[in-house]
């Protein structure tokens, strides 16, 4: 393997594919990145048995090959490099070199035959979305998604459901729900999968126009998603994902429609007296007669009071928060007003747009000591 190219382009690409790197790989082979160098063009992969992106750019092959070098050295070196062309060059034991104007190193690599290939994702249907369109709903229900020490492994992804013409994601850790719907050119049978947090991380990350289409493929097993010269092929989660739409209230006695910035600033501004470690709730009284929501806390460190006009309808009520919850839920929200719409101080309370349902989120209520 033999081949020249500008050293800022290798750089990025393998940023691009260094991430999904584990630094404590199940085999030696997968804590590095393979490279293949054929037909005018350079491949570099990284897998690490669950989630696999692999990206192209042009190169100048003298002698086409293939080997795996660690991959934080691997970027390290290259990242270190002024903007020149870089020559990299592997032997039959897997030795490489990289040669960049004065800079010369050789450092040892692994066969390419021990790195294992990505898996096929068979028996799918593609479908095509906008990466921007993927990219906010990706945004608006992540953040919802449990940790992986905090439930059952289903609920650390998000469900994709394809049904009429329609796409819903749908996160949920116990804590908060956060849906999101979007119509897309979609005419089979109703389908739902559920994709790992990882796998949807790099659909963010990878660098290609927001305008660009992601062809999307969902298999038995694994799926994949295509856009640009980026290829991601990720397992699928296997598991009951709850049955969300039963905790979903369907009854409120207020409700009240809030600019979302105006409310979120006033959230924030209440945070810093709020510990991690001894969460104390935010109180959030919704007040019909006066037109406003008064929030304010209470902590070991001091209190704090803010307010902010809302149009509220129904009765008033008090509800607790937990802050970080609360803000998440309203970073997520696409819309300069939201509807808040709650039944009781101990029930979940829904945050929609004014019009239309194309988000839903949803955040349990913290007991207040008064409640």
């Amino acid at each position: 393997m033999r081949f020249t190219c500008p050293a800022r382009e290798i750089a990025d690409a393998v940023a691009n594919v260094q991430r999904v790197v584990s630094s404590k790989p199940p085999m030696p082979a997968l804590g590095g990145i393979l490279i293949q160098a054929k037909n005018g063009t350079v491949t570099l992969t990284g897998y690490d048995a669950e989630v696999g992106v692999h990206t192209s750019i042009a190169a100048g092959i003298e002698e086409e090959g293939e080997l795996v070098l660690d991959a934080k050295r691997f970027s390290d070196i290259l990242h270190k490099q002024q903007d020149v062309p870089v020559l990299i060059y592997g032997d039959q034991r897997a030795r490489a070199g990289i040669e960049a104007g004065s800079f010369n190193c050789k450092i040892q690599g692994t066969p390419a035959e021990e790195y294992p290939a990505l898996p096929d994702v068979e028996g799918g249907v593609a479908l095509s979305v906008s990466v921007k369109k993927l990219r906010e709903m990706i945004r608006q229900t992540v953040y919802a998604a449990a940790k992986s020490n905090e439930t059952k492994p289903i609920h650390t992804g998000v469900k994709f459901t394809l049904s009429g013409g329609q796409l819903l994601l749908a996160a949920i850790d116990g804590f908060r729900l956060a849906l999101r719907k979007e119509a897309i050119n979609y005419t089979g049978e109703p389908l739902s999968f559920v994709v790992p947090q990882k796998a949807l991380a790099e659909i963010m990350n990878i660098d290609v126009p927001e305008d660009a289409e992601v062809s999307v493929i969902p298999g038995a097993r694994h799926i994949s998603f295509e856009a640009g010269n980026f290829f991601i092929v990720s397992r699928l989660l296997d598991g009951e994902f709850m049955n969300y739409e039963a905790a979903i209230p369907m009854e409120f006695r207020t409700d009240a429609t809030v600019n979302t910035a105006l409310y979120l600033s006033a959230v924030d501004k209440l945070s810093p007296l709020i510990e991690e470690k001894l969460k104390s709730p935010v109180r959030t009284e919704f007040m019909p007669e006066q037109g406003t929501i008064d929030i304010s806390c209470e902590t070991a460190i001091g209190t704090a009071r803010s307010s902010i006009g809302a149009d509220i309808s129904g009765d008033p009520l008090v509800v607790g928060f937990n802050n970080r919850f609360l803000m998440e839920a309203l970073r997520a929200c696409d819309t300069d007003e939201i509807r808040v719409k709650t039944a009781s101080p101990l029930q979940p309370v829904l945050l929609l747009p004014p019009e239309g349902d194309h988000f839903l989120f949803m955040v349990l209520p913290v007991r207040l000591r008064d409640n």
